[in-house]
Order: C-alpha cells, then sequence, then structure tokens
C-alpha cells in the first residue's frame, strides 16, 4: 500500500535540501554587512534578536501516557479527525481554511479539535503523528497527512478513493 505520511516526509526533506542549498548560495559578506548596518541604526533590535529562541517548542519529547491515550481516543471517535487552528467555522490559518474547503467540498462530516485552545494538544499530536505542522488530518485513525497532502490527494483523486475505504461517498462523484 501507498505510504502517504513516507511521501510527505520526503518532500518536505526535499524542500528542505532545496533551501539550505539556496541559503549556501547567499554570500556571507553582504549578510554580515546588512547585519552590522541594523545593529548600529536601530539597537533595539540587538535585544530583540538576542532573545530568540527562548521560547521554542521541543518536538522530540514524548508525550506522557494521559495525552497518548487522550489523543488515541479523540483519533478513533470519528471517521475522519482534523486537528486544526481554529474551528471549521472560523478557522485561524490559511491551511486548516484550505482543508476544511476540501472537506465540505467533498460533503465529509468530521471531528474538528482546535490546537490553539490546549498546548498540550498542540504538541502532543506533533508528537503523536511525528508531523510538524497543524492541521493533520487522521482517516479511519490513520494519519494522512497536513494541508499539501490532503490538496495533492484532492487533486489526483486519491482522497474519494480514501473516503470510500470508511465507507464515505465523495460529494463531488455526483456532480
Amino acid at each position: 500500500m501507498f505510504q502517504r505520511p513516507q511521501l510527505a516526509r520526503n518532500l518536505v526533506r526535499r524542500l528542505a535540501t532545496t533551501n539550505s542549498a539556496l541559503q549556501r548560495t547567499t554570500t556571507q559578506p553582504q549578510v554580515a554587512t546588512r547585519w552590522q548596518s541594523c545593529l548600529t541604526t536601530q539597537p533595539e533590535i540587538t535585544t530583540l534578536t538576542t532573545n530568540v529562541g527562548i521560547n521554542k517548542r521541543n518536538f522530540s519529547q514524548a508525550p506522557s501516557d494521559d495525552a497518548n491515550e487522550r489523543i488515541k481516543k479523540l483519533v478513533s471517535a470519528s471517521p475522519v479527525v482534523v486537528f486544526m487552528k481554529g474551528n471549521p467555522d472560523v478557522p485561524q490559518c490559511g491551511f486548516s481554511k484550505a482543508v476544511v474547503q476540501i472537506l465540505r467540498m467533498h460533503g465529509v462530516q468530521f471531528d474538528a479539535y482546535n490546537v490553539l485552545d490546549d498546548e498540550g494538544l498542540r504538541s502532543g499530536i506533533k508528537v503523536f503523528s511525528d508531523w510538524p505542522t497543524i492541521p493533520q488530518v487522521y482517516i479511519n485513525s490513520s494519519f494522512v497527512g497536513g494541508c499539501d497532502i490532503i490538496l495533492q490527494m484532492h487533486q489526483n483523486g486519491d482522497l474519494v478513493d480514501e473516503l470510500k475505504t470508511v465507507g464515505i461517498r465523495s460529494a463531488l462523484l455526483d456532480k
């Protein structure tokens, strides 16, 4: 069977490799000159930049057993589950909005959980799925992917097939 999460991880790795190659082509003296001019003309930036990273989230920590069990229950509560920023009526990010729009185009009823309301859920779901971004879509208790994967599946018709596996007929087939 085709492993969508693995495909998504490979895409992310390729993008990261491309991004790092682009960064290597930037000449260091130009960067240093720009940085020094910012520091000399605006000293308050120094304070802001030295504090970068203090509030970094650590995704490598395993969620507690209680959080893991809670996420398992949430994922298995419905055939289609979305962990998103905001709620389906008022998404708080464009990627969450795109996932909601795609699922609504297919006429899918789904459970949605707002990760912005619960920091434990927000960090726990990333570790649970080994996927660093939100939104995350689960179909039949299996992690399918984020916005990019759902969009790709929608465009090439794989989402219709995936929905069939849980007994959901896409509304797009009726048009």
